[in-house]
C-alpha cells in the first residue's frame, strides 16, 4: 500500500468519514478496515477493484447481504464498472459488532457486501441481477450449510429509486417461475455498517475459498 493509501486509511480510522456517504446516504462506515486491497481505498473507504481507473467519476453505492460474504464480494469485484467493496455487518442492533459476536447470532447482523460502482458503466439493475443470482433467496436465514440469521438474503436501498427498482426486481423474479418457494429476502433501507475485521477483506483475492455460498447461476446463464 503506497503512502497516499496509508494516510488515506489512517484518516478514516479516527472517523474521518465521507460527508457524501454520511449525508447523502446515512450510511455510518465508522473506521475504515484495514489489511484489505493493496489498491487504495475510495472516498468511500471501500477498497478499489483492480480494474478500477485512476480518477474514479462519480460514484453510487449498493449493499447487499447474500450468505457468506467472502464469495459474495469476490463475484461483485468481477463486475465491470464496480470499482471498490468491502465486506462488514450490518441490519442489527449491536454497534460495532465484531465477527465472533455476529456468529453467535444475537446481534441481527447480516454479512453484508458493500459495492460502490460507476453508473455509467453498470446499472443498479444489474447488480440486482448479480446479487439474486448468486444464492437461493428463498431459504431464511441459511445458504447451503451455514447457517443463521448473519447468512440472510437482504438489499439494503440508499434511495427511493433503489428501493422501487429492488421491490420490482424482486416481483419479477417471483413472478417468473424460476423459484420453486417464495423469496424471503427482506429490502430494507441502508442501515449502519461496521466494516469486517482486516482478513475478511478481499478474502479471495487474497487466497482463500469461496465456497461458503451457494451460487445458482450467473447472470450470462440466465439470459
Amino acid at each position: 500500500m503506497g503512502m497516499t493509501a496509508k494516510l488515506i486509511v489512517g484518516a478514516l480510522a479516527v472517523g474521518i468519514v465521507s460527508l457524501a456517504v454520511s449525508r447523502t446516504l446515512g450510511l455510518a462506515l465508522g473506521a475504515a478496515p484495514a489489511g484489505g486491497s493493496d489498491l487504495g481505498v475510495t472516498q468511500h473507504g471501500l477498497f478499489r477493484t483492480r480494474q478500477a481507473p485512476r480518477e474514479l467519476p462519480p460514484t453510487e453505492v449498493a449493499a447487499f447481504a447474500a450468505g457468506c460474504f467472502w464469495g459474495v464480494e469476490a463475484e461483485f469485484r468481477k463486475e465491470p464498472g464496480v470499482v471498490a467493496t468491502a465486506v462488514g455487518y450490518s441490519g442489527g442492533h449491536t454497534e460495532h459488532p465484531t465477527y465472533r459476536e455476529v456468529c453467535s447470532d444475537t446481534t441481527g447482523h447480516a454479512e453484508t457486501v458493500m459495492v460502490e460502482y460507476d453508473p455509467r458503466k453498470v446499472s443498479y439493475q444489474h447488480l440486482l441481477d448479480v446479487f439474486w443470482n448468486l444464492h437461493d433467496p428463498t431459504t431464511k436465514n441459511r445458504q447451503g450449510p451455514d447457517v443463521g440469521e448473519q447468512y440472510r438474503s437482504v438489499i439494503f436501498t440508499f434511495s427511493p429509486e433503489q428501493k422501487a427498482q429492488a421491490i420490482a426486481s424482486r416481483d419479477r423474479l417471483a413472478q417468473s417461475g424460476e423459484l420453486k418457494d417464495p423469496i424471503v429476502t427482506e429490502i430494507l433501507p441502508a442501515m449502519p455498517f461496521t466494516p469486517a475485521e482486516p482478513y475478511h477483506q478481499q478474502y479471495v483475492e487474497k487466497g482463500g475459498f469461496a465456497s461458503c455460498h451457494v451460487r445458482r447461476k450467473t447472470p450470462a446463464e440466465v439470459h
